[in-house]
C-alpha cells in the first residue's frame, strides 16, 4: 500500500492511495479539486494517468477538493462516492451536472465500502459543510488515517485515527499568525471556529493522544499559504509526538508529496 499526494491547500487537494494484491492493482483518488489538464500534469508526476485510477471519494462539497470530479469522472467513467449531503450540495450549487453521472454511489458517513483490494471506512467530521466526512483507507494489513478540514478533533475522530500507520493530518494554521493576519474579521472567525480548521496546536493535541505505536508517516496537510509555514508544522507535531521535524512530511500546495510506502 502507498499513498502520495497531488496538492494541498486552498487552492486544491487530491490524493491518491494505491493496493496491490494478487497481482492487480486499486488506485482511489481522494478529492479532485483540480480540472483536467492540471490534474493530467499532477498525476503524471507519480507516473500515472487519470484512467490508471478506478474510482474517486470525495470528503465535501467546498470547491477545492471537488471542482474537477465531474469532467475526471465522465471521461473516465469512475464511480464517485460521497454523501447523501455532499450530493445535495453540489447539486443545488450549481454544479448540478454531476447528479447526471451514471457512476455516482451514495455512501453513508459511518459504513465501510471496498474499491477493489482498498477497505475505505468514513467517518463524519465537524466542518462548515453539507455531510463532511473524512476517511480511513486499508489493505488489510495496514491503515491510512486522512483527515482534514475539520474544526475540532472529536472522541470519534480519535477513535477512527487510533493505530494508525501512516496519518495525514490538518495542520491548517497557527493561531498568532491568523490572528494577526490580514483576512478580514469574519473569515477570521470562520476558520478558527468548531466548523472551520484545525490549527497546528490542535492537530498536535489530537496526535498526542492517539495510539502511534504502528506509526510509520505523518504528514501535516492543508497549510494556510499566508497563516502558517511548514516551519511552525513540523514543530508543533514533533513535541506532541517526540519526533525529529524533519521526519514529517509536509503536503505543499504545488508538489503535494510523492509516494510513502506501507509494507
Amino acid at each position: 500500500m502507498r499513498f502520495a499526494s497531488l496538492g494541498s491547500g486552498s487552492r486544491g487537494n487530491a490524493l491518491v492511495v494505491e493496493a496491490e494484491a494478487g497481482g492487480r492493482c486499486t488506485r482511489v483518488l481522494l478529492d479532485c479539486g483540480f480540472g483536467p489538464r492540471e490534474l493530467a500534469q499532477r498525476l503524471a508526476r507519480l507516473g500515472l494517468a487519470a484512467n490508471d485510477l478506478d474510482a474517486i471519494v470525495l470528503t465535501h462539497e467546498h470547491s477545492d477538493h471537488s471542482a474537477g470530479v465531474h469532467a475526471c469522472a465522465r471521461r473516465q467513467q469512475l464511480d464517485v462516492f460521497l454523501t447523501h449531503g455532499t450530493l445535495g450540495a453540489l447539486t443545488s450549487s450549481g454544479s448540478g451536472e454531476i447528479a447526471a453521472l451514471s457512476t455516482l454511489r451514495v455512501i453513508a458517513s459511518d459504513a465501510a465500502f471496498s474499491v477493489g483490494d482498498l477497505q475505505i471506512m468514513p467517518f463524519p467530521v465537524p466542518h462548515d459543510a453539507r455531510e463532511p466526512v473524512q476517511y480511513v483507507f486499508s489493505d488489510g494489513s495496514h491503515r491510512l488515517g486522512v483527515l482534514t478540514d475539520a474544526g475540532v478533533a472529536t472522541p470519534h475522530m480519535r477513535a477512527m485515527l487510533d493505530g494508525c500507520d501512516a496519518l495525514v493530518l490538518e495542520c491548517n494554521h497557527d493561531q498568532q499568525l491568523l490572528a494577526r493576519g490580514t483576512y478580514p474579521r469574519p473569515l477570521k472567525q470562520r476558520i478558527a471556529g468548531p466548523y472551520g480548521h484545525l490549527e497546528n496546536a490542535a492537530a498536535a493535541s489530537l496526535l498526542a493522544t492517539l495510539d502511534r505505536s504502528r506509526l510509520r508517516h505523518l504528514v501535516a496537510a492543508h497549510l494556510s499559504q499566508q497563516n502558517n509555514t511548514p516551519l511552525l508544522a513540523r514543530a508543533a507535531l514533533a513535541a506532541a509526538g517526540g519526533y525529529h521535524p524533519n521526519w514529517i512530511v509536509v503536503a505543499s500546495q504545488e508538489e503535494g508529496f510523492s509516494w510513502l510506502e506501507l509494507d
